[in-house]
C-alpha cells in the first residue's frame, strides 16, 4: 500500500490480509455515464465484485486525495459533480490519466481515473486485477491519437478486464499498438477480440481461456518472470444486451461525420461519441455498456479470488 493515499478500512483490510481486491476506475462515473445511471452502475460493479468473491476498490482523486475504495456517499458526490441542470457551468472533474494525476493532487482538484491512471494507483497500491468497460485505443481517422491507456499497458503490471476497446474507435490498428506493447490479449471464452458493444470484431485474441483459473494461472506466471507490461483478459458483452455489430458500426460511423465536422478531436472525443453513440441507438449501447460493466466486474472478481488462493499455496 502506498503510504501517501487514503484506503477504505474495507480494502486495507484485505490488502493486509492478502484478500483478493480488483480495482474500479472512475471515469465511467464522471465522463461515461449520465447521473444517475453512472453512480447506480458503480455501485451495481462494485457488487458484482463482490458476487465474484472480491473486495471493489473504485479510485479517485477527490480535492487533491487519492482514494482507494470510494464510499456511498463519495461515489454520490463524483456522480453528480456532472449532473448540472441547462445553462449551468459544469463542475469541473479532471479526467486523470499519468500525466494529469500530479497536477490534480497539487491544485487540491476532483479527478477521476481512466484506464491508465487507475492502472498507476492501482499498482501502487498492491492491487493486481483492474475491471473497467473498454480501454482506449487508436481514433478513427487519426492515427497518431493514441490513447495513454495503451502505452500503459505496455509498462505497468496489472491485469485488466474488459470487453476489449470501445468500439468507436479504430480496433484494428489498437490490436497492432497492444502488439508491439507486447501486450498478452486473453480472450474470456471467446477466439474473438470483443467490440465493446458487441461481442465479436473478427480479430483473434492471442490465447483463448476458459475458466477464472486459467487466467489466474497466467497472471501468476507473469508475476513470477516480474514483467512490467500488463495483461489485456476480454470479456464478451452477455449476449441477450449484445448490440448489433451493423447497427453499432451504422451509429459509430455517424457519431464519427459529425464529430470530425465539429471538431472534437483529443480527449474530447471518446466521451463525446459514446454520448452520441447512446442517443443514435435509442440507449442500446447505453444498456449494452452497463451491462457488459457489471459481467466484467463479476469475472474479475472471480479471477481475483482464484489468484488468491493460489498465492496461499506453498
Amino acid at each position: 500500500m502506498h503510504e501517501l493515499f487514503n484506503y477504505h478500512p474495507e480494502v486495507a483490510e484485505a490488502l493486509f490480509a492478502g484478500q483478493p481486491v480488483v480495482a474500479l476506475e472512475s471515469t465511467v462515473i464522471t465522463h461515461g455515464l449520465p447521473y444517475p445511471d453512472n453512480v447506480i452502475t458503480a455501485s451495481q460493479m462494485e457488487a458484482a465484485v463482490r458476487e465474484g468473491g472480491a473486495v471493489p476498490a473504485t479510485i479517485a482523486v477527490i480535492q487533491g486525495e487519492v482514494l482507494v475504495g470510494l464510499t456511498p456517499e463519495q461515489l454520490e458526490y463524483l456522480g453528480t459533480r456532472v449532473a448540472v441542470k441547462k445553462g449551468e457551468t459544469a463542475p469541473f472533474v479532471r479526467k486523470c490519466s499519468r500525466r494529469d494525476l500530479p497536477v490534480a493532487i497539487a491544485r487540491k482538484e476532483d479527478g477521476a481515473t481512466t484506464v491508465a491512471g487507475t492502472m498507476i494507483l492501482a499498482h501502487a497500491s498492491g492491487i493486481k486485477l483492474f475491471a473497467t468497460g473498454g480501454i482506449g485505443g487508436v481514433h478513427r481517422g487519426h492515427p497518431f491519437d493514441i490513447s495513454a491507456d495503451l502505452t500503459e499497458l505496455g509498462r505497468t503490471p496489472v491485469a485488466v478486464v474488459c470487453s476489449g476497446a470501445k468500439s468507436i474507435l479504430d480496433l484494428p490498428a489498437t490490436r497492432e499498438v497492444l502488439e508491439t506493447n507486447g501486450v498478452p490479449i486473453l480472450g474470456y471464452q471467446t477466439d474473438e477480440l470483443p467490440a465493446f458493444f458487441s461481442r465479436g470484431s473478427g480479430l483473434a485474441v492471442d490465447v483463448r481461456i476458459e475458466s477464472p483459473a486459467e487466467a489466474a494461472r497466467i497472471i501468476r506466471s507473469h508475476q513470477a518472470l516480474e514483467m512490467a507490461n500488463g495483461l489485456l483478459i476480454t470479456v464478451p458483452v452477455p449476449e441477450a444486451d449484445a448490440f448489433d455489430p451493423d447497427e453499432a458500426e451504422s451509429a459509430i460511423v455517424q457519431a464519427t461525420e459529425e464529430a470530425e465536422a465539429q471538431g472534437i478531436h483529443g480527449a474530447a472525443a471518446t466521451p463525446w461519441l459514446l454520448r452520441r453513440v447512446v442517443q443514435l441507438t435509442e440507449g442500446s449501447s447505453l444498456r449494452a455498456n452497463v451491462s457488459l460493466l457489471r459481467n466484467n466486474g463479476k469475472v474479475a472478481g472471480m479471477i481475483a479470488r482464484a489468484l488468491a488462493e493460489m498465492q496461499t499455496i506453498p
